[in-house]
């Protein structure tokens, strides 16, 4: 209600607002569609056997977001772009994403049991991915340096 008592609309800014304070973080409706997609688009992509062409491959990631798209009412390309990490696709292209899920999801199963095995897997993902990129960006900088 406004100030004169009168219902109003919530719109996105009062969800945010809402996710702000209730997590303490700067946490926005976006973080959790996009933490949503990317879990989505690993299950999907898991789900598809192993291929031999890159062709094929592509295909799946075209079907798998297909599917995130349907789940979260967006068109595939808002989905691939906005909504799933780069780095799940990019794993399901090079070959590690259905080893990744496999052991990773064993190795952190007790530390993260409040998550459901999947986003544990995509969280050491992530993490990993990170990891990586920071270890490229040191040696970057210490090439430019010498």
């Amino acid at each position: 209600m406004d100030d004169d008592g009168n219902v109003r609309d919530i719109g996105s800014g009062d969800v945010n607002e809402y996710l702000r304070e209730i997590g303490g973080r700067d946490f926005t409706a976006k973080d959790f569609r996009t933490w949503a997609g990317t879990v989505l688009a690993a299950r999907a992509l898991q789900e598809f056997t192993e291929v031999d062409s890159q062709a094929q491959a592509k295909k799946n990631v075209v079907a798998a977001i297909e599917r995130v798209a349907e789940k979260l009412g967006n068109t595939r390309t808002v989905c691939r772009k906005c909504y799933v990490h780069p780095a799940v696709i990019d794993s399901y292209m090079d070959g590690s994403l259905l080893e990744h899920l496999g052991t990773e999801v064993r190795k952190m199963l007790k530390p993260l049991h409040h998550l459901a095995p999947e986003e544990a897997a995509v969280l050491v993902l992530l993490q990993k991915r990170l990891a990586n990129d920071q270890k490229e960006q040191k040696c970057q900088r210490r090439k430019s340096a010498a």
